[in-house]
């Protein structure tokens, strides 16, 4: 049995391919033996209508493994990859909420009333009492320090520079002091806090994170929680010691301080205010600090200090005055509970409370960990994407100048090619815009003959109908059983008359200059292949903008710095032209991967043929109106482009041919750059919720316009107008990120073994009535043009 093709009801064909049942060409290759078809020439009689697919052996059966094997690789790609994508990226915000909560950069509203001033609700005896308000009495209480007693407290610790200094210099004078720790330092310096217990001193706590403290009883009580199983886990204590933070004294507390003050007192804590804070922390000079330190006659006091930051050499120089000058007045320094005669303030934890302290510090250990490495891929992946726009303007402009004397020397020294080519259309449910593929080729100025082949792979619209009905002269359709677009491509090539072939798409189509234009370079013997420039003609609607932007500031830049490598990795697929026998020669077009145009791309590059790029050759084409069909479309691309790059891998270690640089250069900027490069956005927005939103916004925006500054160019080497720029900083924010989920997800796929199978895109016509060039004619051109005539 052979592919059906469309009869017009005559016993014998007309022209060139009148031999019925046999192709006119045996091609070399055996393995690309056409289909046995029967092409007829058009004629004035109505057409049958198209059959149903045939169940003959299809082109794919003998090119490349077969149909059988086109179908073994539709399988759907695995759902499991969403799940793994969707876990990692919560243990992501995890990890950066923890860090940033423990730093204190995340955190909710720390412990400041809306009120302007103290609060007279406070009572008298708090106000004007002692620093330290007890735990557990009915009724509120502030207690003094007893006559030469001193309770030396430092905040802001540990320090793992300065609190060991602190701790020695207590040591040498028979000191004690209390350390109020931030929970999550405590988990940074555990070393530091156990051996301030090991030498009696005490540890009490001023909440997790530093400003977590909230008046919100939920968030503080969750604070305290964290506070208590840092230092479990940290130094295995539990502590009864508390300090709020940003509180200066119990003169000037809030309403709002005030109920937090009686909450954590019910619940058990000892409240520790300043006291006779010197404010070390300002830098005011060590004779300041001591001064300030002084307690007022033989009164007992609560200093406190700093023992972390830019303070520590002021602090301990001060301490250095202080500890001797007043163990000379009879002074003694002791905690603040040994001081009031109470219990240890710091008991040893077990069972479950030290069990939930590991885990804790574990969890913030993995999260500065993840947050580290997370932050130096995401300087390299800025230092990337710079890298990148500087590679990519560097070399559009080094390739816009060797074109030009490339140009005045090929027309002072030779004729472009302009012999007879064959155009092959391979289309699958392309109703919507074959027509005006087909009628912009009749268009198209070209001085030789041209052959145009319509292979319909298996349509189940009117794809084949329409292609017929259009009356062309000497186009032949040929229909065959759905085999996938390497196998249609590889029966127009055998069945093709020409030695040079133009492959495009069924949805593209071409400016009237661009068959020329793309087969000139063939006048070189070395050229095998020549991509043309392809443009998006839906490009009206902001997604259809957003592609037209990517196709010239992406691929048209990327194919220019390609052509300086001397190699090409991709002719895409709607707009390219080849030498046959080379295509013969190298076994045409594989189905071992879903970017059957990369693929063979690569595979003549590796065989040291030239492949070149003709700017000024443009085809337009139709690019997906939706987000899931564009999904689906990148998806797919994506995928097949690693599956191509695995496939020719060891072109890297090859001399022959420069290939090896461009898959280098993919697997920078296509495979690893998108896996990181959506940290970018990650961290902006971290960076507004967490830091400085006026800063990050600053950064994007200069981010943004180095971008711009690019497509500006891009768009002036390819004269297009910059009126679509105007949707570039809204491509930042959605289209961008769009795309690094398809890298993702095609990367998880390939990891986990997946395979991705045919996912054709939806037309909606859009050159079904005019072209970006101008409108289409609604009939095909006499059969003899002096521009141009075509095989019959």
């Amino acid at each position: 049995m052979r592919p059906a093709a469309f009869s017009l009801g005559h016993t014998q064909p007309q022209g060139r391919h009148a031999s019925g049942n046999t192709p006119r060409f045996v091609p070399r290759n055996p393995r690309h033996r056409p289909p046995v078809a029967t092409t007829v020439a058009p004629a004035t009689e109505a057409p049958v209508p198209a059959p149903e697919p045939s169940m003959a052996t299809s082109p794919a059966a003998t090119v490349n493994g077969g149909a059988r094997r086109t179908r073994q690789r539709r399988h759907h790609d695995p759902r499991g990859h969403w799940i793994l994508v969707a876990l990692l990226s919560g243990a992501l915000g995890i990890c950066l909420m923890l860090n940033g909560y423990a730093h204190g950069t995340v955190s909710p509203h720390g412990m400041v009333s809306a009120a302007s001033g103290p609060d007279r609700s406070v009572p008298a005896n708090i106000k004007h009492g002692g620093p330290v308000v007890a735990a557990g009495t009915s009724h509120a209480a502030a207690m003094q320090m007893p006559a030469k007693t001193i309770a030396l407290t430092f905040d802001g610790g540990p320090d793992r520079r300065w609190t060991p200094r602190i701790l020695a210099l207590l040591r040498r004078y028979g000191a004690h002091a209390t350390f109020f720790e931030a929970g999550a330092r405590a988990v940074g310096d555990p070393a530091v806090v156990r051996e301030a217990l090991q030498d009696g001193d005490a540890v009490g706590t001023e909440g997790y994170s530093p400003g977590g403290l909230s008046a919100v009883s939920w968030l503080g009580d969750l604070d305290l929680t964290l506070a208590q199983n840092a230092l479990a886990g940290s130094a295995g204590i539990h502590t009864r010691l508390l300090r709020l933070p940003e509180v200066a004294s119990q003169r000037s507390l809030t309403k709002t301080e005030w109920q937090t003050v009686q909450t954590v007192r019910n619940n058990g804590y000892l409240v520790v205010f300043p006291g006779k804070d010197t404010r070390d922390w300002a830098l005011p000079g060590v004779n300041t600090i001591v001064r300030r330190a002084m307690p007022d006659g033989k009164r007992g006091e609560v200093v406190t200090m700093q023992d972390g930051g830019a303070s520590g050499p002021q602090t301990l120089a001060a301490l250095r005055v202080l500890l001797p000058r007043l163990h000379h007045r009879g002074y003694q320094f002791t905690t603040v509970t040994k001081g009031l005669g109470f219990p240890s303030a710091d008991p040893a934890v077990r069972g479950n409370e030290r069990t939930s302290g590991d885990a804790l510090v574990l969890a913030q250990h993995v999260a500065v960990g993840v947050v580290t490495v997370l932050t130096v891929l995401l300087l390299v992946t800025v230092v990337l994407n710079l890298l990148r726009l500087l590679v990519l303007l560097g070399g559009a402009r080094t390739h816009r100048r060797r074109m030009r004397r490339l140009r005045s020397l090929r027309d002072a020294t030779s004729l472009p090619f302009s012999g007879p080519i064959s155009v092959i259309v391979p289309a699958f449910n392309e109703a919507a815009g074959v027509a005006a593929t087909l009628l912009s080729l009749c268009e198209a100025r070209y001085l030789s003959e041209v052959e145009i082949l319509v292979i319909d792979d298996g349509s189940t619209d009117r794809t084949a109908e329409i292609s017929f009905n259009l009356r062309i002269p000497g186009i032949r359709v040929i229909s065959q059983p759905n085999s996938g677009k390497s196998a249609a491509l590889n029966t127009g090539i055998a069945l093709a008359s020409h030695d040079i072939v133009v492959l495009l798409d069924g949805d593209t189509v071409f400016e009237r200059t661009a068959l020329e234009r793309l087969v000139a370079p063939f006048s070189d013997p070395e050229v095998a292949a020549v991509s043309g420039n392809t443009k998006v003609g839906n490009r009206r609607g902001l997604l259809g903008r957003w592609q037209h932007i990517e196709y010239v500031m992406g691929f048209n830049l990327e194919r220019r710095l390609y052509d300086l490598f001397g190699a090409m990795p991709t002719i895409p697929g709607a707009i390219g032209a080849f030498r046959r026998d080379v295509l013969l020669r190298l076994g045409g077009l594989s189905a071992d991967t879903l970017a059957e145009d990369t693929d063979l791309t690569m595979t003549i590059c590796r065989a040291g043929y030239r492949v070149a790029y003709v700017e000024d050759a443009r085809a337009w084409t139709e690019v997906p109106t939706s987000l899931r069909q564009l999904w689906r479309q990148r998806y797919r691309w994506s995928y097949g482009t690693m599956q191509a790059m695995w496939k020719h891998r060891e072109a890297i270690g090859e001399r022959k041919g420069r290939l090896g640089w461009c898959l280098i250069y993919m697997v920078a900027f296509h495979v690893v750059m998108p896996l990181f490069a959506p940290l970018i956005d990650v961290f902006a927005a971290y960076g507004i919720f967490a830091f400085n939103p006026g800063e990050t916004l600053v950064t994007w925006l200069a981010f943004t316009g180095i971008q711009f500054a690019t497509a500006l160019y891009a768009f002036r080497l390819d004269r297009e107008s910059v009126g679509s720029l105007w949707a570039l900083p809204l491509q930042q924010i959605v289209f961008r990120q769009l795309l690094y989920l398809v890298g993702i997800q095609s990367v998880v796929t390939a990891l986990l073994g997946g395979r991705l199978g045919w996912q054709p895109t939806q037309r909606t016509g859009a050159f079904s009535a005019s072209t970006p060039g101008g409108r289409l004619p609604r009939r095909a051109l006499p059969a003899a043009s002096p521009a141009r005539s075509f095989s019959q």
